[in-house]
């Protein structure tokens, strides 16, 4: 049998931490810059996304440019960076700034806190972008739905419309305090909903089963908890009867996972949904 291609290894850029923003209670915005980004580019999808890497306190990891694949070669696994994605809320690339946004839950995970204390001159290593979805021009109309998570993404889309475009978007986060201001040139119902204490993604999945569809083709995008995604696939698959190259749909993250476990047991888990509501539809 023939030897495998070497993997090609994947690009990193290094980002320096420009300015620091705190846009809601639970949403922190980093823009960062310098020459790190020049082989940077984003802007054909809404959902770009970058993977950070965080290093593990007390390693070091040698002289020289940061090697992610010796890294692993060479180190235990539990010293190995921690990797985590987020969406590129903008790209200038005139002015080479990335802005990304962090929820923010006080001491909890990796990037948030790693946000909340970023300081201009702090440097970060990040692999991407990333990215599969953008409005469709020929979409009769447009149906966004997430949390927190997915707010920059939607936000970037709703951004992206053009002035006519209709479009329902419906958010959800933790209360008043954390709803943004999005400006758009599209036809768009911005619809934002408070957790207050519910079960995350239960106003989500109230709000878009309970609207009154238009007529038309869809084009839609929901993301967000992986447990109230599944629900809402079940809704707009089998109930509206959406087209499964018309719906951009997935778990950003679930409940009671990280994002190393989330993402190790992810495509199982999407395989999984997808076969029981596509049975659910065949009976």
């Amino acid at each position: 049998m023939a030897d495998r291609p070497a993997r090609k290894p994947r690009q990193l850029h290094r980002g320096r931490v420009e300015r620091v923003e705190r846009l809601t209670p639970h949403m922190i915005r980093v823009v960062l810059g310098g020459d790190g980004l020049a082989a940077f580019g984003a802007g054909d999808f809404t959902d770009h996304y970058i993977k950070i890497l965080f290093p593990v306190d007390g390693v070091d990891y040698g002289p020289g440019p940061f090697d992610p694949e010796r890294v692993r070669a060479e180190f235990p696994r539990e010293q190995w960076p921690v990797q985590r994605t987020y969406t590129v809320r903008g790209w200038d690339a005139e002015t080479r700034e990335l802005s990304v946004d962090f929820v923010h839950h006080g001491d909890e995970g990796v990037a948030g806190p790693w946000a909340a204390n970023a300081q201009p001159g702090d440097e970060v290593l990040f692999g991407g972008p990333g990215g599969a979805y953008a409005p469709a021009e020929d979409a009769d109309w447009h149906l966004l739905a997430g949390d927190e998570s997915a707010l920059p993404a939607i936000a970037t889309a709703l951004e992206r419309l053009p002035a006519g475009a209709r479009a329902y978007a419906f958010i959800e986060v933790d209360g008043e305090a954390d709803e943004q201001k999005i400006e758009t040139a599209a036809d768009a119902e911005i619809v934002w909903l408070h957790r207050d204490g519910a079960p995350v993604g239960s106003e989500l999945v109230r709000a878009v089963s309970g609207l009154e569809f238009p007529a038309g083709d869809v084009h839609a995008f929901v993301h967000g908890e992986a447990g109230f995604v599944k629900e809402l696939r079940r809704v707009l698959r089998v109930e509206r009867g959406v087209a499964r190259e018309r719906l951009s749909i997935s778990g950003y993250w679930r409940l009671g996972h990280d994002e190393d476990g989330w993402q190790s047991s992810k495509r199982v888990w999407n395989e999984q949904v997808e076969a029981e509501q596509e049975s659910t539809q065949a009976s």
